[in-house]
């Protein structure tokens, strides 16, 4: 229904911003909300995907066309939810993603939070071949990334990390594995430490 929606982020937490547009606060479920943190209170446009199910309607959100392509994609592979869906856009390369796809690398995707033995077959199975139109980048080396400035909050960076790895479904074993390694940095915002995060879940 929706294509994008143009607005004011008026607030970010570990699983979704708020973006007010004509007095409407709109609630979008996003991969990494941090990483819309230095945009709070400032114009943004956001992809927008509306998920209608008997007892919730729900709008995910992304930063590009492409990003929302890709997260269609994953939606049409059987075994993929709108969450676990989110979990996978999550981690950055998106490159690595498809290339993973492309070699039938099962053990790579199988780490993906809510991604079994069975649904990382379905995903090969369902996908391979299909996205070279898409023109992935990497968003780390992007200006606006590099840039994020987490929201001043009562919760430190860490801890703000964490709950966003929760929210997007990675277990409280998963987390405790790594998150010794995440207190020992020095970080700029809870975008650095929960992208950091998933790098190192995804090599575990």
């Amino acid at each position: 229904m929706y294509e994008y929606i143009k607005g004011t982020i008026t607030f970010v937490n570990p699983a979704y911003i708020v973006l007010e547009t004509n007095g409407i606060g709109y609630q979008l479920f996003i991969a990494n909300p941090f990483r819309f943190s230095s945009k709070l209170n400032e114009e943004a446009t956001i992809y927008v995907h509306q998920a209608v199910r008997e007892d919730a309607i729900t709008l995910y959100g992304f930063k590009d066309y492409t990003e929302k392509q890709l997260y269609l994609k994953l939606l049409s592979v059987s075994g993929i939810g709108p969450k676990s869906g989110l979990a996978i856009l999550a981690n950055d390369d998106h490159q690595g993603l498809v290339q993973a796809i492309e070699n039938e690398d099962a053990a790579y995707l199988t780490k993906f939070p809510g991604v079994g033995k069975k649904t990382a077959s379905q995903i090969v199975l369902d996908l391979k071949g299909k996205l070279a139109d898409l023109t992935l980048t990497q968003a780390e080396n992007t200006a606006d990334y590099q840039q994020e400035l987490v929201l001043t909050t009562n919760y430190n960076h860490v801890t703000e990390a964490v709950e966003a790895l929760e929210a997007l479904g990675y277990s409280a074993k998963e987390i405790k594995k790594i998150e010794p390694q995440i207190r020992k940095l020095n970080k700029e915002s809870t975008d650095a430490y929960l992208r950091e995060a998933l790098r190192l879940l995804m090599k575990k």
